[in-house]
């Protein structure tokens, strides 16, 4: 049995055989418990953020992945100790059958390993996204999905990379360098767009504004329907589509109607230069008694100017921002009536309701 078992085949003795074998099977065996003990560990980690986690999420999103690299780094260890075989060293392609093996054992470590990775962002994105809902500010889940999606293509990147060093030996320097000066040539190509891209980042961080937000922008005033990574789509109050760049957005002056504290109203009465300053002084005093109502908050009345054309009075008061429009309009309306049935009453004609004919005889 000594002898059976110290017998060489294929520059490897029966023992080494047996030992790679049951290291394989062991792997099989034990993989689903080894994985879970690891996956365990790896949740213990996380949750060291303080954050509430799903524990079974996490692990059925690792547990394939896991199980899949804890096989093959137990399977390619084991095997690395015996001889390769000189028997089959030879040439495929100007490549050995020895290096073919071992570039493929790299590279599947190395894909393994990325998949691993990208679960870990997919469970990391689902707790912040579960977070983000729990809130009313919608630009945050928009904002966990880019990146999300960026730092998966930079590790899918950093994983090809990997595989071309390990895999295919590769020097990856030249490769980077080139990528850095493809990535200089489409910044300069596409600058417009990488422009609108970085403003995307100002308002999401910045948050001048958020979805739901009513916003007056270039004389277009709307609500904002989308916070996109180019664009950010406005639904008109005339009910269109509009998109405008980030940069625009960015770059101009926005008016965040949404965070107003109260609803101003202005009423500029131009009176007829016909009435007497007595008029006009007792004028003010009259509007002031029409505005005293529960639904406005404060008011101003006063004569603004004077022309040559009229007198100008100017009437603003302000409202609760909370009230419906219904019944915004409905006390605008009220005040205008109100408004008109004084002056019809004080016998105040507004400039420009009557007009004087004169005929000149030469």
């Amino acid at each position: 049995m000594y002898n059976f078992l110290h017998s060489s085949f294929y520059n490897n003795t029966v023992s080494a055989y047996l030992c790679v074998f049951g290291f394989v099977v062991l792997a099989v065996i034990l993989k689903r418990f080894i994985s879970k003990y690891f996956a365990t560990l790896l949740f213990k980690l996380v949750a060291r953020t303080g954050k509430k986690l799903n524990k079974l999420a996490f692990i059925s999103l690792i547990l394939q992945p896991l199980e899949i690299f804890l096989f093959l780094f137990i399977s390619f260890v084991a095997l690395d100790k015996l001889n390769y075989p000189k028997e089959l060293d030879f040439i495929i392609y100007k490549v050995s059958l020895f290096q073919l093996i071992d570039s493929a054992t790299s590279t599947a470590l190395v894909i393994t390993f990325t998949w691993l990775c990208l679960r870990v962002i997919d469970f990391v994105a689902m707790i912040l996204e579960e977070s983000a809902t729990k809130t009313s500010d919608h630009t945050e889940s928009q904002l966990i999905i880019f990146f999300k999606d960026f730092f998966k293509m930079i590790l899918v990147i950093i994983g090809f990379l990997m595989v071309l060093k390990f895999g295919f030996n590769k020097d990856i320097g030249n490769i980077i360098t080139g990528l850095s000066l493809v990535g200089a040539a489409l910044a300069l190509a596409t600058k417009e767009s990488l422009e609108n891209l970085i403003a995307s980042f100002v308002i999401f961080f910045d948050k001048p504004f958020t979805v739901g937000d009513t916003v007056k922008v270039n004389n277009m005033t709307g609500t904002v329907e989308k916070i996109g990574l180019r664009s950010t789509r406005i639904r008109t109050e005339d009910k269109t589509y509009i998109s405008v760049p980030n940069k625009q957005m960015v770059d101009s002056i926005i008016d965040n109607l949404s965070l107003r504290t109260q609803r101003r109203v202005t009423i500029n009465l131009e009176i007829s230069l016909s009435v007497k300053a007595v008029d006009l002084q007792a004028l003010s005093p009259a509007i002031v008694e029409l505005l005293k109502l529960p639904a406005v908050i404060s008011y101003s009345v006063y004569l603004k100017d004077t022309g040559k054309y009229a007198h100008l009075i100017e009437v603003m008061y302000y409202t609760d921002i909370n009230q419906l429009l219904t019944d915004f309009n409905a006390l605008r309306e009220s005040i205008n009536l109100s408004i008109i049935t004084l002056l019809e009453a004080r016998n105040i004609p507004l400039a420009g309701s009557t007009s004087n004919i004169f005929v000149v005889e030469k």
